[in-house]
């Protein structure tokens, strides 16, 4: 009888706090970043956040748009939402996304969102917030260039744990990043990384192929030619996302948009993308970097 009440207080307990992380509320902040051309941290950004209602303490979640990308976009709260409602202070973070960069800009940018000796800086005024703990662990996710800030976020905290990159190359037009994000040229560890791409993403060649070479230099982990999946036993690795995939018919750079390639609106999202449960899904991903952080 005691046992039975036990579990039953417990399993009480256990819904109670899943419905409280369930319900959450916004926030917003701001934090000291780079310029476009790198440099010192002394310019002001906007953060913009969602935590659960629960008192906590959390886990914190860090995602960055790309290039041109308004920091608050679609797709940034539709992973921010989901990652609060997993449980996770979390927030999309502006920085200086009107243009690209090479590994050293890259870094700067970076080094000002996840530097965690400066109160300043995007990562302290999260971890400082009531509500998280990041002794818990940082779990971070980014599309295009700001993929490679999450990838490079390690370098400087070293409580980032797992990385979710979208649009992740070692190579972007006419910038080659090898020397920064390749397998074994930063802190973060392969077997800590989801990267997944378009087999039209034209930044890292436009074909299957192409992407593949991409993705298993970033990754180090390669598979047979013409695969779509390439993941370790912890299901890190690299995804393909196929053109029959998007609601559009073209998995392209920009493939989490519901159309016009990276040409259509930033605020209209890929079905499958946002609600689906495929391997490259936005739910799928997130819900693979919550097996690194503590509850």
């Amino acid at each position: 009888m005691h046992t039975k009440r036990f579990l039953s207080v417990f399993a009480a307990g256990t819904l109670a706090a899943a419905a409280a992380a369930a319900q959450t509320t916004n926030f917003a902040s701001s934090y000291n970043g780079a310029s476009t051309s790198g440099g010192s941290c002394s310019m002001s950004y906007s953060i913009a956040g969602v935590e659960p209602s629960g008192t906590g303490p959390y886990p914190v979640f860090i995602y960055m748009v790309g290039t041109s990308e308004t920091y608050n976009n679609a797709a940034a709260m539709a992973a921010v939402n989901d990652m609060a409602s997993k449980g996770y202070v979390a927030a999309s973070v502006d920085y200086a996304a009107a243009q690209f960069g090479t590994c050293s800009v890259l870094s700067a940018k970076s080094s000002c969102v996840f530097n965690p000796n400066s109160a300043l800086s995007a990562v302290s005024q999260l971890c400082s917030r009531a509500k998280a703990d990041c002794s818990k662990g940082i779990v971070v996710g980014g599309f295009s260039q700001g993929s490679i800030l999450a990838l490079l976020s390690k370098n400087f905290d070293a409580r980032v744990q797992a990385a979710y990159g979208i649009g992740m190359s070692n190579v972007y037009a006419t910038y080659d990043l090898s020397s920064c994000v390749s397998n074994g040229n930063r802190s973060l560890p392969s077997d800590r990384l989801r990267a997944v791409d378009g087999e039209r993403d034209n930044f890292a060649g436009g074909v299957q192929s192409a992407v593949q070479i991409s993705l298993q230099n970033v990754t180090g982990l390669k598979c047979t030619a013409g695969a779509y999946a390439c993941m370790n036993g912890n299901n890190s690795g690299w995804i393909i996302v196929r053109n029959s995939q998007v609601a559009d018919g073209s998995a392209d750079h920009c493939y989490m948009r519901a159309s016009g390639d990276c040409f259509g609106s930033q605020n209209s999202l890929d079905g499958n993308w946002n609600n689906g449960t495929a391997n490259w899904a936005k739910d799928t991903n997130l819900q693979w970097l919550t097996n690194f952080t503590t509850k």
